[in-house]
């Protein structure tokens, strides 16, 4: 896997959820398994222990995924980024002609979330704003078909 780019805040969301599936999920999950063999029965035929190993399986899953994120992931503070040219992790606020001004942060595909109005700087949208300024009419070139959007703020 190649390097994970990171906000600080990105980054501790991510180790936020590390946190919550080693400390809490597993033992939530432990103590299911637990119960549902303690009911007795073949564990073959036990629909609540098949569903909790499929849960462990999950969380397990995961827990290595974010281990491995967070171990190779780059964070890039704020003080990293230059105030009036777009890049990794600025705030910057476009328009489209005849649409109201949206505005996004641009961050890395691991936290990522377009209704949260953070997109991927790895997107079509995330690659055309890259070193732009306010002001700037910016060309993007998406799947959909290109459209043109006015920097309108950065910061």
């Amino acid at each position: 896997m190649q390097t994970a780019f990171l906000t600080r805040e990105g980054y501790n969301k991510l180790q936020e959820e590390l946190d919550f599936l080693r400390d809490e999920r597993r033992n939530e999950i432990a103590d299911r398994l637990h119960e549902a063999l303690a009911d007795g029965g073949d564990p073959i035929e036990n629909a609540e222990y098949e569903a909790a190993k499929h849960e462990q399986a999950f969380v397990e899953g995961r827990i290595k995924e974010l281990e491995f994120l967070l171990a190779k992931a780059k964070v890039f503070e704020s003080q990293d980024i230059p105030a009036d040219v777009i890049q990794f992790g600025s705030a910057v606020t476009i328009q489209e002609d005849g649409l109201e001004p949206e505005t996004f942060v641009i961050v890395g595909s691991a936290e990522a979330k377009a209704r949260e109005g953070k997109i991927s700087n790895e997107s079509p949208l995330g690659q055309a704003l890259e070193g732009h300024k306010a002001g700037d009419l910016v060309e993007v070139d998406a799947p959909a078909g290109s459209f043109t959007v006015k920097v309108v703020k950065v910061g």
